[in-house]
């Protein structure tokens, strides 16, 4: 779409169904998720443990809303937005000396020789108060399960691209920036095999919870069928939309996703099956979003990698019924859009949920507000999009230089390469085989290490840091209650400052340093602002260990 402004209509209704379709599919797998799946659910927690705070007449209050001011502060000193004297993250290429291998034939006699060299792109964890404290929450043990995948892609996989490959840079127009091959690198070859693991995970993961799904919905149909009857009371903090409301509006979802499928794609047969594919991708991978979002909190759920997934799932689909070309393309990528809203939609609405759980809130009040909200917000939603894209349309809109959406231009060429035959399956096989070893050696979470491996380094060392945080912390004997009041506080407060420095960015104000100093940056923030971070660091490992320590009966 080159003008987002004549295709309103289009979008409002691939947010309208895609919304509701992600709210009926999570009340089905409330149960599992919510009440049978123990998960640590840490933004959940860091939720209701606010709310309680709020309540509460005793010092839960100060440690929350202290931590949340304290978490506020960090993000605007370490944000571009904001008054920014800390560096997020540092990051760097650690060069391999110069090696010569000599190889043979079967014989042993002397083929040839090759000079490689390469290296180990490194980071720093990311200065982030929000995700140490995610890491400090669900504990060491997971948080080091997800940085393994990040140490797989960075200090394994893309060294060794890096090393077999000599001439990568060559070939790409002669770059000679090793970050920057590495990060392509990333990107288009390690991430894809994240994406096959994720695949492979994710039917192992819906394999676990087959039979608590299973009983959910079974409990649900017999539930419904006994408040028809009058015979038994549900308890209120089960009570959920009645089941079989939830499968007939499912149901009549299908009938404008598949309208809006042939109006795409101008195909009865591919509107039909981008339907069916749509509703099973669109239940299995909220599934599998849920359960991330139970792990690591819906600001870590790799949406984009459960959304490609989806396109490689009906881009084989499409395949299978001899649907090829443009109608193909638009068909996968319509799939793609209705997933992506639903997964999104569905991860909040879960996380959501499971503080309600924790709180003792009805279940079905908040599926109800969900709903009104997702109907409300669906005719809006494209407004600000739109206007970001006729504001940057000299530099080509959204997809241009200004507003490059790398996701998004990745999906579509996946989509056209997928169709047109030019996708790089052995990438998708590769992760598909690393998953099934990691299952069959017994990894704890296969899932999670493809997860750590679709994320940026910084991202998911820093939830280790918070992991690591909360090991040291538990030797030391701190109070595991009060921790988890601070760590909650860390999160609110870096996403309530983020969401206002993005406000005041938005509405032409550079950052709080250009207002204050006049100035782009300070002068010492070059040389000085990574030096700074370690002592910001060294606050937040501090406010997370020595107060619940001294807080401690």
């Amino acid at each position: 779409w080159s003008d987002l402004r004549g295709h309103y209509w289009e979008a409002t209704v691939i947010l309208l169904a895609g919304g509701l379709i992600g709210i009926f599919f999570i009340i089905l797998l409330r149960r599992p998720l919510v009440v049978e799946a123990k998960l640590p659910w840490p933004e959940s927690v860091a939720s209701a443990e606010i709310v309680r705070a709020g309540q509460e007449s005793s010092n839960a209050p100060r440690y929350v809303f202290g931590a949340m001011g304290f978490g506020g502060l960090v993000q605007i000193l370490k944000s571009e937005s904001g008054l920014q004297i800390f560096r997020e993250y540092l990051g760097g290429f650690l060069r391999f000396p110069p090696s010569l291998v000599k190889h043979f034939d079967l014989a042993r006699k002397p083929v040839g020789e090759v000079a490689h060299a390469g290296g180990i792109p490194w980071s720093t964890p990311s200065l982030s108060p929000a995700l140490i404290g995610i890491g400090y929450i669900i504990g060491p043990q997971l948080a080091s399960i997800n940085v393994a995948g990040g140490v797989l892609a960075w200090w394994v996989l893309i060294p060794l691209l890096l090393f077999f490959d000599p001439d990568l840079g060559r070939r790409l127009g002669g770059i000679v920036d090793p970050e920057v091959l590495s990060f392509t690198l990333w990107y288009n070859v390690v991430r894809p095999i994240a994406v096959g693991a994720m695949l492979v995970g994710a039917g192992y993961t819906l394999l676990g919870m087959r039979s608590s799904i299973a009983h959910s919905i079974k409990g649900a149909l017999a539930a419904s069928r006994a408040a028809a009857h009058e015979t038994a009371a549900v308890e209120r903090t089960e009570r959920d939309i009645p089941v079989k409301w939830v499968l007939a509006a499912i149901a009549a979802l299908v009938i404008p996703v598949t309208a809006i499928y042939f109006h795409f794609t101008g195909s009865w047969k591919a509107a039909v099956v981008a339907a069916l594919v749509m509703t099973l991708a669109g239940f299995l991978l909220s599934a599998v979003g849920g359960y991330l979002v139970g792990l690591v909190g819906s600001s870590n759920q790799p949406l984009s990698g459960l959304t490609l997934s989806a396109l490689v799932m009906a881009a084989l689909m499409m395949l299978a019924v001899g649907v090829t070309g443009a109608a193909g393309v638009a068909a996968v990528l319509g799939v793609a859009a209705v997933v992506s809203v639903a997964v999104s939609v569905s991860g909040s609405m879960i996380q959501d949920l499971k503080a309600g759980h924790l709180l003792g809130g009805t279940p079905w009040k908040m599926q109800l507000v969900e709903i009104v909200a997702v109907v409300l917000l669906a005719f809006f939603l494209m407004a600000p999009i739109i206007v970001l894209d006729e504001a940057n349309r000299a530099t080509g809109g959204i997809g241009g230089r200004g507003l490059p959406a790398p996701q998004a231009g990745l999906m579509a060429q996946l989509a056209k390469g997928i169709v047109g035959g030019q996708m790089a399956w052995g990438l998708l096989a590769v992760g598909a085989a690393f998953a099934l070893a990691l299952i069959l050696c017994g990894a704890r979470a296969p899932m999670l290490i493809a997860v750590g491996m679709y994320l940026p380094f910084e991202t998911s060392s820093a939830i280790f840091v918070g992991g690591l945080i909360r090991w040291i912390a538990d030797r030391a004997g701190a109070a595991e209650d009060k921790g988890t009041l601070l760590a909650s506080g860390l999160i609110a407060g870096e996403a309530i400052v983020g969401i206002l420095l993005a406000v005041t960015y938005v509405s032409a104000l550079s950052s709080l340093t250009k207002l204050i100093a006049g100035v782009d940056q300070f002068s010492f923030f070059p040389a000085l602002g990574g030096w700074l971070s370690l002592g910001a660091f060294a606050a937040i490992a501090w406010v997370l260990i020595r107060i619940p320590a001294r807080a401690r009966p």
